[in-house]
């Protein structure tokens, strides 16, 4: 499954990530406020490169556990200024997982939302899915505030579950369904 490419927003395109947008990626993904509640430290280079390798393999979802993603580009600006991320998690209970990314200079002008809002049509409308989740890490002000302008609601504060980088991190688990986004 993949969505009719490229979707476009009233100021976005969302496309699949190409070799082009090494830089871009990079540029995102090697700013420590944007990885500062992620798995990951800040990428490398290559490990960027890497990322980009899996991110142009995967531009369709076709199983459980497929990750589709979408660079996201301002129509005036031209570069890559976020990245989408959408998850098949269960075939069976028809739920997804919304995942993103953006570049923190371009960050507080709704860009976030905007494209998250077209990827969840995609889910529902192109994907079929019965529910989409989002989770963040509690002290991750700016995706909470993304997962609600979304219309999502939170479900669970899962305190001090994970260890990531040296402390106990909680996490912060939204949902919406096919319903509730019609």
């Amino acid at each position: 499954m993949k969505p009719d490419w490229p979707l476009e927003t009233e100021r976005l395109v969302l496309r699949p990530f190409e070799p082009g947008d090494l830089a871009d990626l990079h540029r995102i993904h090697a700013d420590e406020t944007v990885t500062r509640y992620l798995y990951n430290e800040p990428r490398s280079l290559d490990e960027a490169r890497s990322l980009l390798d899996r991110k142009i393999a995967g531009a369709q979802v076709c199983a459980e556990e497929d990750w589709l993603s979408a660079a996201v580009i301002v129509r005036d600006g031209g570069h890559v200024v976020g990245d989408l991320a959408l998850q098949w998690v269960s075939e069976v209970h028809r739920t997804g997982e919304i995942g993103f990314v953006f570049d923190p200079a371009q960050q507080g002008r709704g860009y976030a939302t905007e494209a998250a809002r077209a990827f969840l049509g995609v889910a529902f409308g192109d994907f079929g899915f019965h529910r989409v989740v989002g989770r963040t890490e509690a002290r991750n002000t700016a995706s909470v505030r993304v997962l609600e302008k979304l219309g999502m609601r939170c479900e669970a504060h899962l305190v001090e579950n994970e260890w990531v980088k040296g402390e106990w991190q909680s996490e912060l688990v939204y949902a919406i369904l096919d319903r509730e986004w019609r």
